[in-house]
């Protein structure tokens, strides 16, 4: 009797549609087990060796997972078996799986990239790409642009492979074209007519449910929480509204006045180039407001954290605020942020679930995808996200597989600020992603987010006025 946990009925399903489909998308909510089901499916096809490439703070995540639900041997690549781990792959046998971060494929993968501008077929990978039976790529959405560097490596790396996995909640980012280089990448494109010809049909996001139902067909599926886990707790989001300090107050005013003035140039500019710079301006201001909104609901944030006896998760973004609530709680506290390193990340994740720890703080970015971080039922963020789909996947790090309670995501919102008008937009989001993928409540950043926040600040103005 094997000793590894069994999985739900819905992933032995998941399994054998990755192994059906050999070359696909898994496109399950967040925290259903994506990863479970992609590893075991690679270990039922003895597909090995495998490569799995994901973010940079996932990588002991993974090892862990792999550890637990298969007897495959994983091997996190650095500098130090950088030169051995083919000969250990092969020669020796001494490992199944390697485990690489995004930013780490071409030092570990690449011999050279040819001559600019750079074109895949010039590109010289190492002999360890010839040797992978399979490819598990976490978090695709990051290769949705075909013409970046770190997906065209991938494209390589992947090219001829019998089995790859792609795994994501949020295949379609910006545009319906944004799964476009995600099929390639799979080999598949060529079901769809090509890259051309995907990109003339539904590049204007159009022709959306009768590309859902090819994607679906072929190579693409997914469950979504409120399908599979009838026993899931229910996810309440509530908004505060809390007022700013004077003195940040007095700050944001005149930070906002500098982006009005911006935001009236960009409007009345003609000029492509002159527009571009202008927006690159408003950008930073529009930056500039959302960290200052942060700093100005820090006794808010205090107040709650006092009154919150429970363990919570606490989002934020900027390094004062996470500061801020160090200072407060300093026996509390743990991190999970771009200042941690992956040791440090994955000691504050231990400590949280062991309930060493009352408070984690996460910033969005570090700790948003892959994190399991169910000790706590409470989610606060004092920052918000640009997007819908970064502010479900911080909600998911507690509301996922393993949630015993009813989750409740608290949202802080500086009244009169830039705060009220992310949230607008970002609700509003997802209907693109829902017609292409099918996803209830997924969101997207679309090529109009900026001119869609600048209009709702100007006519906010405009109303005061």
């Amino acid at each position: 009797m094997s000793d590894k946990p069994k999985l739900y009925d819905y992933q032995e399903e998941g399994v054998r549609m990755e192994l059906a489909m050999k070359c696909c998308i898994n496109g399950d909510d967040m925290g259903l087990g994506k990863t479970i089901q992609s590893i075991v499916a690679i270990e039922r096809a003895k597909a090995t060796p495998c490569l799995v490439i994901c973010p940079s703070a996932l990588k002991i995540n993974w090892e862990r997972e792999i550890k637990k639900f298969t007897n495959l041997r994983p091997l996190i690549l650095t500098d130090s078996v950088n030169a051995t781990f083919g000969y250990h792959l092969t020669k020796m046998n001494l490992f199944d799986v390697v485990i690489c971060n995004y930013e780490s494929l071409q030092k570990y993968f690449v011999v050279d990239l040819g001559p600019k501008p750079l074109r895949l077929k010039n590109f010289v990978f190492r002999d360890e790409v010839n040797i992978l039976k399979s490819i598990i790529i976490d978090e695709s959405a990051r290769v949705k642009d075909p013409s970046t560097r770190q997906s065209k490596v991938i494209m390589g790396i992947c090219h001829g492979k019998e089995y790859i996995y792609e795994l994501t909640g949020t295949p379609v980012v910006n545009h319906a074209v944004d799964i476009a280089c995600q099929i390639a990448i799979l080999g598949r494109i060529g079901e769809f007519g090509g890259y051309g010809e995907f990109v003339n049909r539904y590049g204007n996001n159009e022709h959306l449910d009768e590309l859902n139902q090819k994607i679906h067909s072929t190579c693409y599926f997914r469950r979504e929480k409120k399908d599979v886990l009838k026993d899931l707790p229910d996810l309440t989001r509530t908004t505060i509204s809390v007022g700013l300090d004077v003195e940040t107050q007095r700050e944001y005013d005149t930070c906002q006045r500098d982006l009005l003035s911006f935001l009236l140039e960009y409007k009345n500019c003609d000029i492509a180039e002159a527009k571009k710079k202008l927006r690159m301006k408003a950008l930073v201001q529009f930056m500039n407001l959302r960290s200052i909104s942060g700093r100005g609901k820090m006794v808010a944030t205090i107040e709650f954290l006092r009154d919150t006896e429970e363990q919570i998760i606490v989002f934020a973004e900027h390094r004062d605020v996470v500061q801020a609530i160090k200072d407060e709680f300093p026996d509390e506290v743990c991190t999970v942020t771009g200042a941690d390193n992956q040791q440090q990340k994955q000691w504050a994740v231990d400590s949280f679930q062991a309930h060493k720890k009352r408070i984690i703080i996460c910033s969005i970015k570090a700790a948003g995808v892959g994190l399991t971080l169910t000790a706590s039922s409470n989610v606060l963020f004092t920052e918000l996200p640009w997007t819908m789909a970064d502010l479900a996947q911080c909600e998911c790090r507690a509301y996922r597989n393993g949630q015993k309670n009813a989750v409740t995501s608290w949202i802080l919102i500086g009244e009169g600020t830039i705060d009220s008008y992310l949230y607008k937009l970002i609700m509003k989001k997802g209907s693109i992603a829902s017609q292409v993928t099918g996803e209830q409540d997924s969101a997207i950043k679309d090529a109009a987010y900026f001119d869609e926040l600048a209009d709702l600040v100007l006519q906010n103005s405009l109303k005061k006025k």
